[in-house]
């Protein structure tokens, strides 16, 4: 007898804990919290992603453009090399079109040990005599890459053609998604009447959230 009192006693226990969880009303404060917070993280992703959207290519690649510039004036190739593409390396185009089956390509390593490197390389043709390009890299820098004093350029585009050569403009189509950022001067001896003209574009792609420097293309006054 004892012992079903004792059943009775813990069935009627546990049936008033359960009712009791059954009848327990979430806290509406708690419930208005969450809601508050849901809508602040949806109001700040949304916010975060019109600033992406509003940003001009300038306001992008401006700082990163810099670097890459400023690095290339200094050689400084160790700098250069951890802002070149971690996979796809940087192409050296001599004059505007960009062929990708010629230009050479340079992973961040070569670029790096790039006026160490006395290899001579076939870089593409001379314009007007079609002469092969062959020359060590740092014969290559002083004709096809930091010709000018580019850091103090006339004129910087940010996805603005700004020089118009005989070739194709073609970089657009070959890069992915790129920013070209062109370092322009409109001419340096009046005796030319502007035909001296000269441009260095740096092309970045971006990749896992970041941009990354994967072209380097001249472009002057071709016959």
């Amino acid at each position: 007898m004892k012992k079903i009192l004792i059943l009775i006693v813990s069935v009627a226990l546990a049936f008033t804990i359960l009712s009791g969880c059954a009848n327990q009303k979430p806290n509406e404060d708690d419930i208005k919290e969450k809601v508050e917070e849901r809508e602040s993280s949806d109001e700040t992703e949304e916010k975060e992603n019109t600033s992406k959207e509003n940003k001009s290519p300038k306001d992008i690649i401006g700082e990163r453009s810099y670097e890459a510039i400023k690095a290339l004036k200094n050689k400084d190739m160790k700098t250069l090399s951890e802002i070149v593409h971690p996979t796809k390396g940087v192409r050296f185009t001599p004059y505007t079109y960009v062929n990708v089956e010629r230009d050479l390509v340079f992973d961040r390593e070569k670029i790096a040990n790039f006026f160490n490197d006395e290899n001579v390389y076939m870089w593409g043709y001379f314009d007007g005599t079609g002469d092969d390009i062959k020359f060590n890299p740092s014969q290559y820098y002083e004709r096809f890459i930091y010709s000018k004093d580019f850091i103090n350029a006339e004129k910087v585009g940010y996805n603005e053609v700004l020089s118009f050569g005989n070739m194709l403009e073609n970089q657009f189509e070959v890069y992915d998604n790129p920013i070209v950022v062109e370092y322009y001067f409109s001419g340096f001896n009046p005796e030319y009447g502007g035909m001296d003209w000269r441009s260095l574009r740096l092309v970045f792609e971006e990749h896992e959230g970041k941009w990354y420097l994967v072209g380097i293309i001249n472009n002057e006054w071709t016959t």
